[in-house]
């Protein structure tokens, strides 16, 4: 079942990193009204650095993992089976 599900999880990765673009820039340039400063810039000081990959961040894992649960589910309705663990491991 694994095998099968790679390709929706790549593709649900690509979606996911495309939202997270789009979500960025807009909360960004709500924060600050301008461009989020980028990492490879030797002008750019390290406060709004932080804050911008830190926002980045959140938000990436925010919508990766949204985006990673609706395709298992689609997937689960789709083939029947879940992709991955029933439950958590309790230790």
């Amino acid at each position: 079942m694994k095998f099968l599900f790679m390709p929706v999880s790549i593709i649900g990765g690509l979606i996911a990193g495309l939202i997270t673009k789009q979500i960025f820039e807009f909360v960004w340039g709500r924060i600050s009204g301008e461009e989020a400063p980028e990492v490879e810039h030797r002008d750019v000081s390290w406060a709004p650095l932080l804050a911008a990959l830190a926002v980045e961040g959140v938000i990436f894992k925010i919508s990766r993992g949204l985006v990673d649960r609706g395709t298992r589910i689609a997937f689960e309705r789709a083939t029947g089976k879940w992709p991955g663990e029933e439950e958590p491991d309790s230790k």
